[in-house]
């Protein structure tokens, strides 16, 4: 075993600040100008805590990313009414020609026929032959059931798809036999085989068991629910946005939702317990079954996308650099009350690069490259030494949002203690043991947004500890506050990671 330990970690710590970055006009035509709202101009000075790297409506509550014709677009589920979730939900949308500027366009989707009478609900994107842009999307009926509904451009020349029309034969699919009216929702990103059937999963909850119902269509019209679901697992609850997609075992590159041959794995991830959880297998499409490696087993040990706040995930595959890219919902952790007072609830997380990793078992990601457009007045230090117990104040920054990327070298960790990874769980270890808790390596990490005291602050922090043949490391965070009043007192962290080890 080798005798130190060198690993890099990047750190998108992003405090909140004056909202999501303006719009780049120089990209827009004097048309364009009149069907978009700007972000700078609407975000008041009294909002300190907005965020500017990660997407943020401009108020209220905060679905599928898609590329088109060259133009980004970012559906999301949005409460133009409140803060807080509720009825009337819409599909807002947004279009960016670079990941950073981003266009606010009129709703893409809105309550207005029986079949999403009280809210339009999650769907997703899919780009048919002859590069015709759809949205399945689930629609909350009068009759509070959950249906599934198809939506298509009304001016497929127009490069912001501003506006969206309803197919008059909706819905398309409702609940099966076996199914709740609550429990059939979210359809995925359709694929289509090799005969030309398109397929898509709807998330759903049946005999005890978390499902993925696979449906067909030859036209993407008439849906037919196949015998067996794609994949069903008995130690899982609701599955809410389920995800469906091929990933590549020669390469960092995504490939297309359709592609189905031995140079690629699937990923069936889906969205319950408050997390986001996948799991890597084979995908039969003759006999249309997935086959996982594992099973989801209702504990910590199951693969999550993220473990921090991060829910309702989904990937597109992003035609123009051939990489699958990962976006979800951060739900933050504010009070109703909070959120009614600030005016806003939810946030766009940092977009993602995934990949498989190189034993094919788990996904790897990392922020997409354009974030580094961001960076500004650069910040460097190297070859520090931190002594046990010393705390090191980086000066320099004053900005109440920073990207930092870490590289820490520990010499001879022969002597750290050992895990083992059947026995312990690792989130109990974070859980238990803060950052004031000595280890034989570990803790070391960052203090953000602390006070001079330290009595207020929030740690991202590591432990080192060898299992059998390799090196176990856990990154942990925490938060201290010292609660004075309201939220504009003690501004939460929200704050991204990517370790590479």
């Amino acid at each position: 075993m080798d005798k130190s330990l060198l690993f890099f970690v990047g750190f998108s710590c992003f405090l909140l600040i004056h909202g999501v970055k303006a719009e780049d006009c120089n990209h827009l035509t004097e048309t364009d100008n009149t069907r978009f709202q700007s972000f700078k101009a609407l975000v008041p000075e009294e909002q300190p805590y907005r965020t500017a790297y990660h997407f943020q409506s401009l108020k209220n509550w905060l679905n599928g990313p898609m590329y088109y014709n060259g133009v980004y677009h970012l559906f999301y589920q949005y409460n133009p009414h409140s803060a807080l979730f509720g009825e009337g939900m819409v599909w807002a949308h947004s279009a960016s020609y670079d990941f950073i500027n981003w266009i606010s366009l009129d709703h893409a989707l809105v309550p207005s026929e029986p079949f999403d009478a009280i809210s339009c609900w999650s769907g997703s994107t899919t780009i048919l032959p002859g590069n015709k842009p759809v949205i399945l999307y689930t629609g909350i009926d009068a009759n509070y059931n959950q249906v599934q509904n198809l939506a298509t451009p009304k001016n497929r020349s127009d490069p912001l798809l501003v506006e969206w029309v309803k197919y008059s034969g909706n819905p398309l699919m409702t609940p099966p036999n076996g199914v709740n009216g609550d429990n059939f929702r979210d359809p995925t990103t359709a694929w289509q085989g090799p005969d030309g059937t398109w397929k898509v999963v709807i998330g759903s909850y049946s005999n005890k068991q978390g499902v993925a119902i696979l449906y067909q269509s030859k036209d993407f019209v008439n849906w037919t629910m196949h015998p067996e679901p794609l994949y069903s697992a008995s130690k899982t609850t609701m599955w809410e946005c389920p995800d469906f997609f091929p990933v590549s075992i020669t390469s960092t590159n995504g490939v297309d939702a359709s592609v189905a041959n031995p140079s690629v794995r699937h990923v069936m991830k889906a969205s319950f317990n408050s997390h986001d959880y996948y799991i890597v297998g084979t995908y039969d499409n003759e006999q249309e079954k997935f086959l996982p490696d594992a099973d989801f087993t209702g504990t910590s040990s199951d693969l999550r996308i993220d473990y921090g706040k991060f829910y309702a995930s989904k990937t597109f595959f992003d035609s123009k650099t051939n990489r699958r890219i990962l976006w979800a919902w951060v739900n933050e952790s504010d009070s109703s009350e909070d959120d009614k007072q600030k005016g806003w609830s939810g946030l766009q997380a940092i977009p993602r690069k995934v990949w498989l990793d190189r034993a094919g078992k788990q996904l790897v990601q990392w922020p997409v490259e354009e974030l580094n457009n961001l960076r500004d007045n650069q910040v460097d230090i190297y070859g520090k030494h931190l002594a046990r117990g010393s705390i090191f104040e980086v000066s320099g920054i004053t900005a109440s949002q920073v990207d930092t990327e870490i590289m820490f070298e520990l010499p001879e960790l022969e002597e750290t203690g050992f895990m083992d990874t059947s026995l312990v769980d690792p989130h109990l270890i974070c859980d238990r043991q803060d950052s004031s808790v000595t280890g034989k390596y570990g803790p070391f990490g960052l203090f953000a947004l602390a006070t001079k005291d330290l009595k207020e602050r929030t740690a991202i922090f590591f432990r080192i500890f060898r299992s059998d043949n390799r090196y176990v490391v856990l990154m942990c965070s925490e938060q201290k506050r010292l609660v004075t009043g309201s939220f504009h007192n003690y501004p939460q962290l929200c704050y991204e990671s990517s370790t590479l080890i």
